[in-house]
């Protein structure tokens, strides 16, 4: 049977210096920092499209409006000639 120790981990000592061992733990303190304000933000969206819901608005194509605006004019206009041509190329118009 093989010897243990040699699986052991290694201390942080061993592997990192003490102002790397610092720094990995201010990354990963502002890792979880912005985790908690992702979350909070996905809460305050679910509550804005329940919002919209509640007035009569079609969420899926809100999301999809977001989305566009996102996007470069020109690229969305060459996207949607695609979908167009890919749509009547299958009869699908």
């Amino acid at each position: 049977m093989a010897d243990d120790t040699a699986f052991s981990t290694p201390s942080s000592d061993d592997v990192l210096n003490q102002a790397a061992q610092g720094r990995l733990r201010t990354i990963i303190e502002r890792i979880e920092r912005l985790e908690v304000d992702k979350a909070a933000i996905m809460e305050d969206l679910k509550e804005v499209y329940a919002e919209a819901k509640g007035e009569g608005f079609d969420t899926k194509i809100l999301r999809k409006v977001v989305r566009m605006r996102k996007q470069d004019r020109a690229k969305r206009l060459e996207e949607e000639a695609l979908i167009d041509l890919y749509l009547s190329a299958i009869g699908g118009l």
